[in-house]
């Protein structure tokens, strides 16, 4: 089955990309989910209408994307972790943490979306990044420390 996608679906496209997919993918994810709307030759004026209408919404949220990445950009999180010899931590810093400790700095994002440049096994500065459009990743600092 032939789809317009009228948002980013992860490994399948962009907003206004053409793609072909298994038809139960389509009807039972897909346009049930407002993923995507049928792409055929009865409605090919509308769909035409539609491809215009999303790249102005793409450009809308690449705009919001890069204002969000700009305020990510400029946090820097503080783990507190306890830790034993040499440093080490116990256990990891997860993404979990990391989307919570941006929540508090006011900033929504899915931990699915918070990639780790490095495992986190010390105290120290670390870096992370957000993937918060699919043209734009934010970089902050992490800063584990010990519990005083």
């Amino acid at each position: 089955m032939r789809l317009i996608l009228s948002q980013n679906v992860e490994n399948l496209g962009r907003i206004g990309d053409l793609v072909k997919v298994k038809n139960g993918f389509a009807r039972n994810f897909l346009i049930p989910r407002g993923l995507g709307v049928v792409a055929n030759e009865g409605n090919q004026a509308a769909l035409n209408h539609q491809i215009r209408l999303l790249e102005k919404k793409k450009a809308v949220l690449l705009g919001e994307a890069k204002k969000q990445a700009g305020l990510i950009e400029k946090i820097s999180v503080t783990v507190t972790k306890q830790v034993g010899e040499d440093e080490k931590i116990f256990g990891s810093v997860t993404t979990a943490e990391l989307e919570e400790l941006l929540a508090q700095e006011g900033v929504k994002v899915s931990k699915k979306d918070i990639k780790l440049t490095e495992e986190i096994k010390k105290v120290g500065v670390y870096a992370a990044e957000v993937r918060v459009h699919p043209e734009v990743v934010a970089k902050f600092k992490v800063w584990v420390v010990a519990p005083q």
